[in-house]
């Protein structure tokens, strides 16, 4: 599988995965970004001294939560000591300690705290991905990177096409991101819309899709109050409202 991918142009092997657990398992082996593969790679060496004892996944990660979706939440990329260590988007850092437990809190995760692939942290109606799969140097992919990962997201959302009917975005480097990628099935006005922290519009298409923006859930928005756990919740909500899940 991974001498295939390298050698189609457009990231994703043929036949193109059927399932999302197809996706799931062919993005999981990507190499194709040559700076990502050896960072995520020496940091799942190296380690931190905190999870000494782990083993960490090293790898791609993909995208978490059921089938049948009509919530997504995409944020930026996984975090070296966290999802690419657990193996499981925002899973094992303070980012999800806090996406986690607004979900939670407005029901729509099984449990408000998400520590490892096993914990059995259910998702109800909600997937959560990201436009880079692989944990990047000081989590800032270079737009190469961003590009090259694209076509992985764009199937991701072919294949949720049938319920989506909300997306939610966390920080603007998802939000750019993920433009391109709705406006291959959806209609993206021009100019384009302008990210925000709960912003709102409406993408028409088959059916429409609602699109929402919250600040990221980094610890540089959190920590310093820039984003409250009430102003999570609040566009959490509304998102969840328009796709029928609360």
């Amino acid at each position: 599988m991974v001498a295939n991918l390298a050698e189609h142009t457009d990231n994703v092997p043929r036949p193109k995965p059927r399932t999302l657990a197809e996706l799931d398992s062919a993005v999981s082996e990507c190499r194709r970004c040559p700076r990502l593969v050896a960072w995520r790679e020496e940091v799942a060496a190296t380690k931190r001294a905190a999870f000494a004892d782990w083993t960490y996944w090293g790898r791609p990660v993909p995208g978490f939560g059921p089938a049948d979706a009509s919530l997504a939440i995409v944020g930026l990329a996984p975090a070296a000591h966290g999802a690419n260590r657990t193996g499981r988007m925002f899973t094992g850092d303070r980012s999800g300690d806090f996406l986690y437990q607004a979900l939670y809190d407005i029901g729509l995760a099984s449990q408000p705290t998400s520590t490892h692939i096993s914990d059995g942290l259910e998702l109800r109606g909600v997937r959560i991905t990201a436009p880079v799969k692989c944990a990047p140097p000081a989590n800032k992919p270079l737009p190469a990177e961003r590009d090259n990962c694209r076509p992985w997201l764009v199937r991701e959302f072919e294949l949720l096409l049938p319920t989506l009917r909300a997306v939610l975005v966390l920080g603007a480097f998802g939000w750019q991101a993920l433009l391109p990628v709705l406006a291959q099935t959806w209609t993206v006005p021009k100019p384009a819309p302008k990210f925000g922290h709960g912003a709102h519009f409406v993408l028409s298409g088959p059916p429409d899709l609602h699109l929402f923006g919250s600040f990221h859930v980094s610890q540089q928005n959190t920590f310093t109050g820039r984003l409250t756990p009430a102003m999570l919740r609040d566009v959490l909500g509304r998102a969840a409202t328009v796709a029928g899940l609360l």
